[in-house]
Formats: structure tokens, sequence, C-alpha cells
């Protein structure tokens, strides 16, 4: 088979998708938990807007956070703290023992290890002159 090389700096949704599909297809045969769920943790204002929120998923052992947020005028109130506790929770209860994600140097490196996160590795010169900072937990 003959093979044609692209380089692009413009990814199309349907090349992604193709890609995406094609290695799901792949680790689906293969993976022992093929069950991810979704698992989002808000703080709501009285009008309903998100002022505070986690965002991850739950697959098999591990918690996989993504996005942690605290809105400016919430901050120092332990309202990160809260939610933090409230998403390894629930992952316990839906059987995890571990939690990952990972932080950039300016963001919370620091209140992640007041919470019991370990680092596993750093990315130095990231993208260019700062850090992102991998952290693990036992839950």
């Amino acid at each position: 088979m003959e093979v044609n090389f692209e380089i692009t700096d413009a990814i199309q949704e349907q090349d992604q998708r193709r890609i995406y599909e094609r290695l799901l297809e792949f680790n689906l045969e293969r993976l022992e938990d093929k069950s991810p769920k979704d698992l989002g943790v808000y703080a709501r204002d009285a009008a309903g807007n998100i002022v505070a929120g986690l965002t991850g998923t739950t697959h098999g052992n591990w918690l996989m956070i993504k996005f942690l947020w605290v809105s400016e005028s919430l901050r120092g109130r332990n309202i990160g703290s809260e939610i933090l506790l409230q998403a390894e929770q629930t992952a316990k209860e839906r059987g995890c023992r571990f939690a990952f994600l990972d932080t950039f140097g300016f963001q919370a490196p620091l209140f992640y290890q007041k919470h019991g996160y370990q680092e596993a590795f750093v990315l130095e010169e990231y993208p260019l002159r700062g850090k992102r900072y991998y952290f693990t937990k036992n839950l």
C-alpha cells in the first residue's frame, strides 16, 4: 500500500473524528473497564449561574480531574476544597481508589499538595518557561 503524508495546522473535524473513532475501537477491544462516567460538581449562585466547579471522569480505579475553577469573588473561602472533596467522595462511591490531574505552575500546585496530591512528574519549560505539574492521590 502506498502512503502519502500530510502535515497541517488546520485539523478538520472529520479527520480528528476518524482518528478518535479508530483509536477508541482499538482501545475498547483491550480495556477491562469500558464505561467511563462523567463527574461534575458545581456551585451555583441564587440565579443558577455556576460560580465554581469541577469536571472530570471516573474510569475503573481512577478519578481524572479535567478542570477545577472558582470565581475570583469566592476564592479563599474553601469552596474549591469542598468541591474537590465532594468529587473525591463521589469517586470513592463509584469504586475509584486513585485520582489524577494536571495543573500549571501559576494555577494551583500548592492547593493540590495541601489536599494530599503527590507530584508524579513535571513538564519543565512548558509551554516556554513555565511548568505543568501532574499529580496523583490515593483516595
